[in-house]
């Protein structure tokens, strides 16, 4: 029997099955045996074989191959991985320039992951509502930023409901992965874009201006012809097997300079004739995505893996 993991609560997995059912289903154990170096071997968007037992339940013996995923380093285990979903069209990166703030690091890890497995993102700015003069001005500059880089940017307010009809038409005959930081309004968003799902939302903390975590599983959530996945809000975004020569065609104008470096294997960190370092002092690349690309550089200590983005 085949079907479509809808919904992962860490243990359990629930998959819809071709003739419609939903059918709890656990992995069969030898999964883990098989080199998968992650957390979670099946993710949501997985298409799977299934074998039925009389309790009503099933197990996952077989993974369809994944055309994409997006991915990143387990927070506790430095040698493995967490999926986030699988076989996505493309994704929504939910960011919020206060209320709490999403660092440019964040986005930049998150875009990086994707483009490394060819995934289609938006950006999209939310929380306008709530922003002073400062603030907005802070959100231009950004939308100005990954506007040049090449990166779609809508603006909008899920509380209020400013700009999310025009997203609707984004998410037909689409499978659309949507992530952030917890806090971002990933659930308030849902709820406005899906009447009657009702998830839960919460206040952000006022002490420390950031997110509470109110999923905390990954669930597919159908929207019209389209699927709409919803994660946990993430903290970081530890980048996972990515070799350095690769890192450079994953930042979009870092491999357009790139190109014109005197030294093929060049690192862009120090060499000369480095046509990157060029582009960085005559602030043709951003600061702040040049720090992100070191940043992901140094992934390669073990020591970091620890650390926050």
């Amino acid at each position: 029997m085949h079907g479509l993991v809808v919904k992962n609560t860490g243990s359990w997995y629930t998959v819809l099955t071709d003739d419609g059912q939903l059918i709890d289903s656990k992995v069969k154990g030898n999964f883990r045996l098989k080199g998968i170096r992650s957390t979670n071997p099946v993710a949501v968007g997985d298409c799977v074989t299934i074998v039925p037992n009389p309790e009503g339940t099933a197990l996952i013996t077989e993974i369809a191959d994944r055309r994409n995923y997006i991915i990143r380093r387990s927070q506790n285990l430095s040698k493995q991985s967490h999926i986030i979903a699988a076989n996505v069209d493309q994704a929504l990166l939910l960011v919020t320039v206060s209320h709490p703030q999403t660092s440019t690091t964040f986005i930049d890890r998150f875009l990086a992951s994707a483009e490394a497995y060819r995934v289609p993102v938006i950006l999209l700015f939310n929380k306008t509502d709530l922003y002073d003069d400062d603030e907005r001005r802070y959100l231009g500059m950004l939308v100005t930023l990954y506007e040049t880089v090449g990166y779609e940017c809508r603006q909008i307010s899920a509380a209020t409901g400013e700009g999310v009809d025009a997203l609707r038409p984004l998410l037909s005959d689409r499978v659309t992965l949507l992530s952030g930081n917890s806090g971002v309004g990933k659930s308030t968003l849902i709820n406005s874009l899906v009447p009657g799902v009702n998830l839960r939302t919460a206040d952000i903390s006022d002490a420390h201006d950031t997110g509470q975590h109110t999923t905390t599983f990954s669930e597919m959530i159908s929207i019209g012809s389209g699927w709409l996945i919803d994660t946990p809000g993430i903290k970081g975004f530890g980048s996972f097997d990515m070799e350095p020569e690769e890192l450079t065609s994953y930042f979009r104008e870092i491999f357009r300079f790139s190109k014109d470096c005197r030294f093929s294997n060049c690192t862009h960190t120090h060499e000369p004739g480095c046509a990157v370092l060029q582009a960085l002092e005559d602030h043709f690349i951003a600061q702040s995505r040049y720090q992100s690309y070191l940043s992901m550089l140094g992934d390669k200590d073990s020591s970091k893996y620890r650390e926050a983005y």
